[in-house]
């Protein structure tokens, strides 16, 4: 007997059952000018319309989840292959004004020397700075609120900064980093000793003179080694001292 397709067996089982809109919300984080920035734009649609929001869509028929977060991306940064993951499903039956809608918040990382700008900026979106983040509509607080605090979360327990940073960074670039992740100032050389003893960092003979004459050296993140230390049970756990 030939299997019917999803479509037909959806229709006939399902078909008196109450439906629901499904959306993808996309946190997206990138760092710049030692600040954290998170990518939104101003709703063009009723209800809630001109109000800043989160970068989102309703998922197509047919599409799968992930592939609607990505599509989302690539339409509002023109990137792809960035790291993104599932973050949660906010799915309160009053949540949208507009309808019943049940949305899955992803968060990404970028680089924002990467980014198309002319991208986000026809797509109507807007680079700004995580501190000084505008009130969002519906609950885009709360997801931002929970995506924060999964980065804060992740970032002790794997390299996952190395996201938000370009290909080559000083130490000292790296630092501003962590501390715009966690929103506080963490202690230069313990901080620096930390980092460098995991051995995942590959130093390189070019220097940075934008900040002084001595300069700083330029480093890569060395992902072959990172991978060899997970292999033999070892640990990144980065603590952060004030």
């Amino acid at each position: 007997m030939t299997p019917q397709p999803a479509e037909s067996v959806q229709k006939r089982y399902y078909q008196h059952s109450n439906k629901h809109l499904v959306a993808v919300d996309c946190i997206i984080f990138g760092f710049q000018n030692d600040v954290l920035k998170i990518l939104l734009l101003k709703r063009k649609v009723a209800p809630l319309k001109g109000q800043w929001s989160l970068i989102g869509s309703f998922v197509n028929t047919g599409e799968h989840l992930d592939n609607a977060a990505k599509r989302i991306l690539k339409e509002s940064t023109g990137l792809q292959n960035v790291f993104m993951e599932q973050l949660h499903c906010f799915g309160k039956s009053d949540r949208d004004p507009g309808d019943r809608v049940i949305s899955i918040a992803y968060t990404a990382l970028m680089r924002l020397e990467e980014s198309d700008e002319s991208k986000v900026e026809a797509f109507g979106a807007k680079w700004v700075e995580l501190k000084k983040k505008p009130d969002l509509v519906i609950d885009h607080n709360e997801m931002m609120a929970l995506a924060l605090k999964q980065l804060q979360r992740k970032a002790r327990l794997y390299p996952i900064g190395f996201e938000l940073l370009p290909k080559k960074f000083t130490l000292p670039q790296l630092l501003k980093l962590y501390q715009a992740i966690y929103q506080q100032k963490i202690d230069d050389r313990n901080f620096r000793k930390k980092i460098l003893s995991f051995g995942i960092l590959k130093k390189l003979e070019e220097k940075d003179k934008s900040e002084s004459k001595k300069g700083a050296f330029y480093y890569s993140f060395d992902k072959k080694k990172y991978e060899k230390m997970i292999k033999n049970e070892g640990r990144f756990f980065l603590t952060l001292v004030k």
